[in-house]
């Protein structure tokens, strides 16, 4: 058996349907017989006059109900009936996701490190078919795994990062962002998710502007706070389209990261990219009824 689905893409031009129906009844609940006549009159006399011929009963509007199926087909391809591209799994790697992890040695040496960790493997977990990258940071910034749907390698790598991995001393957030916008240009991202872990040390107006960057390009920054977050915190946040997550927010993180790429596509204005469009093809059926209108003036 064969399952389709179907979703709609304009779904709002459903009310104009709507109103077709109510209007397509209220004419041809008027059709036929003899207008007000039939209000007034005897119906066994109207019978009678019918019986010997002195009147004729009201035929069927054709042309009203033509016209009436036409709008309607027409509004029900305006509504976008549409099924998902064969090709849809192409686009999954429009939507990848960067974590960003600050290994700097106030954040490697924070006895929350470990904490740290887990969550963004679990973060790694929530991708589903979305692809993953990691970089890793301090005073300068190195891609450590690229974008890649092996999420079992991204969360090995992870394991991994320790104070010792990156050598250069600091910690230059703008410059990891700046690489992973730099990276997700090349992917060809379209909608993707950067998410940064950090305690907040080297946030300022160079890395504002790069989150400001990314989330023009359709990107989402969201950071994860190792302590509570501050004000410089929930600004790059509000400025990338994101969110801020603690350490105790794994769960709200996987969620985050769990939006579907169609979804976020959608929000980006790609819906095309995922659902073949059928609404075009109905309006050949449209047609149909005004042929047979011009098949019987002609006839």
């Amino acid at each position: 058996m064969i399952e389709l689905d179907v979703t709609l893409l304009r779904p709002v031009w459903g009310l104009f349907l709507v109103v077709v129906c109510g209007a397509g009844w209220w004419l041809l609940s008027r059709a036929g017989g003899f207008g007000a006549w039939d209000k007034v009159t005897d119906p066994q006399l109207v019978q009678a006059m019918a019986a010997i011929g002195r009147i004729e009963g009201g035929s069927f509007p054709l042309t009203t109900a033509a016209l009436l199926l036409t709008t309607g087909i027409i509004a029900i391809a305006l509504i976008g009936p549409a099924i998902e591209r064969r090709d849809a799994q192409t686009y999954r790697n429009l939507d990848g996701v960067l974590f960003l992890v600050d290994a700097s040695e106030s954040v490697a040496d924070d006895d929350r490190w470990p904490q740290m960790l887990s969550m963004g493997r679990l973060g790694v977990s929530a991708l589903g078919s979305r692809p993953g990258g990691i970089i890793v940071y301090a005073g300068d910034a190195y891609v450590a795994t690229d974008m890649t749907t092996d999420h079992r390698q991204l969360g090995q790598t992870l394991s991994l990062i320790d104070g010792q991995t990156v050598p250069d001393k600091g910690s230059r957030p703008e410059r990891a962002l700046a690489l992973a916008d730099q990276r997700t240009e090349e992917a060809g991202i379209l909608a993707g998710d950067v998410v940064i872990f950090t305690d907040g040390d080297g946030l300022g107006t160079s890395s504002l502007q790069q989150v400001a960057s990314l989330a023009s390009r359709g990107a989402r920054v969201s950071l994860v706070s190792v302590h509570s977050p501050t004000a410089q915190i929930q600004t790059h946040a509000t400025v990338g389209g994101g969110a801020v997550f603690t350490l105790n927010q794994s769960d709200d993180l996987a969620i985050w990261l769990a939006d579907d790429a169609a979804t976020r596509l959608k929000r980006a204005d790609y819906p095309v990219l995922f659902w073949h469009d059928l609404g075009r093809y109905l309006l050949f059926f449209a047609l149909l009824p005004l042929l047979f209108l011009f098949w019987r003036a002609g006839a």
